[in-house]
């Protein structure tokens, strides 16, 4: 498998780092974009991108505007599912990809349900995974999107050691990444602003869910205290008519935290969509 780092300049202005995999044989047609939390990074599916591609698929994983290798956009006071969502309208665009499928985490997600609602024609199918957007918010989870959008916020690596429930190698780098790179001063302060939009009323995706005709797989860790499996996965499944729902003995991110068992799932959700 080889791995290639590019960058491309998309039509809405943006410089986007993406990592592209590839078997030496037998490469796919179709694309299988992986679309990462806040933070995080391209690499947070190092785990299991190798089983991915050797299925098959021409494996794409997109890092947001501030994240890995994309430089912070200059900022315009909008963040959140919706600026992704057209980000990820953007970069498909400027790809020229033909339709993907989409494997989205928490905000990814968000982003995923948003594009695959106004272009569905773009979209094969949905792995989403702890995604944001189904949360019956409470006055208690509105203080606290509010908290971690302020200058008070949790630093990234401490926050994430919450919501990472096993630690395997994947886990164990994306801490580290955590600590590092995503606690730059400017990769926070984007933080801030998408988490300022997770209690808009324009964050829920429950209404935009409904309007979803493509095949959906949602998995959930019983772990998770930042996106609950038992309100916002029921809430999901019942917003997205057909959708499968699976829940994992894991945290926030279960292609990180178990590997194995998240692909049993998802190569077996996959296996109707992989075309050579």
């Amino acid at each position: 498998m080889s791995v290639v780092v590019q960058t491309i300049s998309t039509p809405d202005g943006n410089l986007l780092s993406y990592r592209e995999y590839r078997q030496p044989e037998g490469v796919s047609e179709t694309p299988l974009l992986l679309l990462h939390a806040n933070p995080g990074d391209s690499r947070d599916y190092d785990a299991v991108v190798p089983v991915l591609a050797a299925s098959g698929f021409h494996v794409i994983a997109l890092d947001w505007p501030a994240y890995g290798g994309s430089p912070a956009p200059a900022f315009s006071g909008e963040a959140g599912g919706t600026a992704y969502a057209a980000t990820l309208d953007a970069f498909i665009t400027a790809l020229g990809l033909p339709p993907a499928i989409i494997i989205g985490n928490s905000i990814g997600g968000n982003a995923a349900v948003r594009f695959a609602a106004s272009r569905p024609q773009a979209v094969r199918a949905l792995v989403l995974v702890s995604p944001g957007g189904f949360t019956n918010h409470t006055c208690a989870t509105r203080a606290f999107c509010s908290f971690q959008g302020s200058c008070f916020s949790l630093p990234p690596r401490f926050f994430a050691s919450r919501y990472l429930h096993h630690r395997t190698p994947a886990v164990r780098a994306m801490l580290e990444r955590a600590g590092t790179i995503q606690s730059e001063p400017c990769r926070i302060a984007h933080s801030r602003a998408v988490w300022r939009s997770f209690s808009k009323p324009s964050n829920d995706v429950r209404d935009v869910a409904q309007a979803l005709r493509v095949p959906t797989l949602l998995i959930f860790g019983c772990y998770d205290p930042v996106i609950p499996a038992v309100s916002d996965g029921t809430a999901a499944q019942e917003s997205i008519r057909g959708s499968e729902l699976v829940v994992l003995q894991t945290g926030h991110a279960p292609f990180a935290e178990d590997p194995d068992a998240f692909l049993v799932h998802v190569l077996r959700f996959l296996a109707a969509f992989r075309h050579l």
